[in-house]
């Protein structure tokens, strides 16, 4: 536990103290959850791990199916909006920003969610769908949507708005 709340101190400059990550970040609420979750949910205990995985997202904003399986040094920031789908792996110190899915592009009983490697950062709005296989130490961009597999050390972004020349009632305008 404490080298988890190091790592989120380390990597978010708005933690000021461990006591503040405990009691504030959802985040951290929503992974303490799960945690006990998965756990009951891999002993097939029926129904009580959906139940805490809803209450889980009433409280935090955040969905993680009990299925879910997540590394070490996990950390959801803001968080609102994250869901995570059931056949989902997550590796090792990844970032995750809100609105972010990690969801499925089918519906049948298979491996049908992401594999995120470890060291991975994921930004806001982001949507990876699909069985796809993301390596280590890639860094999507916020409102990225990923659907085929990603390599190591790739940086992936999306359309930019950009400024052009155009002024409307003195309001410069942005495109997508």
């Amino acid at each position: 536990m404490i080298e988890y709340l190091k790592s989120i101190k380390q990597r978010d400059p708005s933690a000021k103290s461990y006591l503040e990550i405990i009691l504030c970040f959802p985040g951290v609420h929503a992974l303490f959850l799960h945690r006990i979750a998965h756990f009951l949910y891999n002993v097939k205990l029926p129904i009580i791990p959906r139940m805490i995985s809803y209450i889980s997202r009433f409280i935090t904003g955040i969905e993680i199916h009990p299925g879910a399986k997540i590394g070490k040094n996990f950390f959801i920031d803001h968080g609102t909006g994250v869901v995570i789908g059931e056949t989902t792996i997550i590796g090792n110190n990844v970032i995750l920003y809100h609105g972010v899915t990690l969801g499925s592009r089918v519906g049948n009983a298979v491996k049908r969610h992401p594999t995120i490697g470890d060291n991975v950062y994921i930004g806001a709005g982001a949507k990876i769908l699909g069985n796809v296989k993301i390596g280590r130490n890639v860094k999507i961009g916020a409102g990225a949507i990923v659907i085929n597999d990603l390599a190591e050390q790739k940086t992936v972004v999306a359309s930019v708005a950009k400024e052009i020349n155009k002024i409307y009632e003195q309001k410069i305008e942005y495109h997508i």
